[in-house]
């Protein structure tokens, strides 16, 4: 039985989630090994490197798919692309760094409500109002997990860096969204070459330097699944079910992530982290739910009328 484009697109959605779900808590194993930004690099060179392969596979079996060429008129989205590419890993990696890699998975659902407040402002897609509520669950969510003293009311550094990277995504998500009519192989290993080349270098400038050699190819295969596989099935979701909605089904990533952490870590989290947790649950369970709102497939879109 074949599935219907909206189906394929959840499908594609979630499992794009799932494989992101692993970045974070593993990432703070390895944050041990080099600096931020250095991983960030790697990460991304990871997704590229390893995305070309995919591509040459795909390539001998004839089975690359058929997809439209990149046109001039989408070059700033590409080059805004790889430049958001650089920023939100440094600032995740970052917030990873002053918060619990728990923490850090729930603060990346935050990146469902820029993807969607974006999408609204810039390129007009419609949010329901099914959408907006789940939305609002978000924000209190993010705003519960991002104080670190209810009674002096201070805010966690390491989770401000956290949205900042979220917001970044947001913009990248709805550059990326320009170009879901091309292929997805070839988006990410532009994503992951060029943004993992940046950020390297901007590592080296920085002195930062790698204590364990094995740590490098551990860092890349994490990027090839959280970053390549992950985005590769993320951009196709999004040829299927637009921009807002499959940041949405994306959202199912922070709570497998938070699982893992629990795993790795076991560190219990303070009482705030559940009731973050039941607030984040619910509006990602009502993003998730709304329905399409639509067109996503219509090139006009996306500013291609020929």
């Amino acid at each position: 039985m074949q599935l219907s484009d909206n189906r394929k697109g959840i499908l594609l959605a979630v499992l794009a989630a799932v494989l992101y779900a692993v970045s974070s808590p593993l990432s703070k194993l390895l944050l041990r090994y080099m600096g931020s930004v250095m991983m960030a690099g790697f990460l991304y060179l990871g997704a590229g490197v390893g995305m070309i392969f995919v591509a040459l596979g795909s390539k001998f079996r004839h089975t690359a798919m058929t997809a439209q060429p990149f046109t001039v008129r989408q070059w700033p989205y590409i080059l805004a692309m790889i430049l958001l590419d650089i920023t939100a890993p440094v600032l995740l990696l970052a917030g990873l760094n002053l918060t619990t890699a728990e923490n850090v998975s729930l603060l990346n659902n935050f990146e469902i409500v820029a993807t969607a407040v974006i999408a609204l402002l810039l390129f007009k897609e419609k949010i329901s109002a099914r959408l907006w509520t789940g939305i609002i669950f978000v924000v209190i969510s993010c705003a519960v997990l991002s104080v670190e003293s209810f009674t002096a009311f201070r805010f966690s550094y390491g989770s401000v860096f956290v949205l900042l990277a979220c917001v970044c995504w947001g913009v990248e998500n709805n550059c990326t969204r320009r170009l879901s009519d091309n292929d997805p192989l070839q988006v990410v290993i532009l994503k992951g070459i060029f943004s993992g080349s940046g950020s390297l270098a901007i590592a080296l400038a920085l002195s930062q330097s790698v204590s364990a050699v094995w740590a490098v190819f551990a860092v890349m295969a994490v990027g090839l699944v959280a970053y390549g596989l992950s985005i590769f099935f993320y951009v196709n979701a999004q040829r299927y079910i637009g921009a807002s909605r499959t940041s949405a089904y994306y959202a199912v990533s922070p709570f497998v992530g938070v699982v893992l952490s629990f795993i790795l870590f076991r560190q219990i989290p303070q009482w705030t982290f559940f009731i973050a947790l039941a607030l984040m649950g619910t509006g990602a369970w009502l993003c998730g739910s709304d329905k399409p709102v639509f067109a996503c497939r219509n090139k006009s879109d996306d500013g291609q009328k020929s």
